[in-house]
């Protein structure tokens, strides 16, 4: 699918955006559900997308994009179709979380921010799942693991590309 046409908003893109916006309009500060709902639509949230949200809510560009980057939930760009967050908190980096980091480079060329360039795994830091006493963690497409060492995380993600 192509967000853009030219530079401008591409025709789909704009029709959900808006439509999204439409969906949430009654709420009182609906800024972030119609953020989640054109991700969860889209993908991500396209840069090109913050302008209408702009234009559909009354706010500035900037309002609009400083929430979008302020907040690591948004993409700019859709993720592999398998999402590997590793916890990077002190708790799990006493046990061995920058070793998954490195696994995750070394066996697949992805680590924090990438997805690989056959869209299949991104790779996502997070500050603490709240699961400190089971670290080093992990979360596979939504599914949280713990104590999770490089090998075992390569088994899960193995099995999470099909291979």
């Amino acid at each position: 699918m192509s967000l853009t046409v030219n530079g401008s908003v591409g025709a789909e893109t704009e029709a959900v955006v808006r439509e999204v916006a439409a969906a949430h309009r009654a709420e009182r500060g609906p800024l972030l559900e119609i953020l989640h709902g054109v991700q969860e639509r889209l993908g991500c949230v396209p840069p090109e997308a913050v302008q209408v949200l702009a234009d559909e809510l009354n706010l500035s560009y900037a309002d609009v994009h400083g929430v979008v980057s302020f907040y690591h939930d948004f993409r700019s760009e859709p993720a592999g179709r398998t999402t590997v967050r590793v916890c990077e908190a002190e708790a799990c980096q006493s046990v061995g979380a920058r070793d998954l980091v490195a696994r995750l480079k070394e066996q697949y060329g992805a680590a924090h921010g990438d997805t690989t360039a056959d869209r299949s795994l991104t790779v996502e830091r997070v500050f603490c799942f709240g699961n400190c006493a089971l670290g080093p963690t992990v979360e596979i497409n939504g599914r949280l693991h713990g104590r999770v060492d490089p090998d075992r995380l390569g088994s899960l993600v193995d099995k999470e590309l099909g291979r």
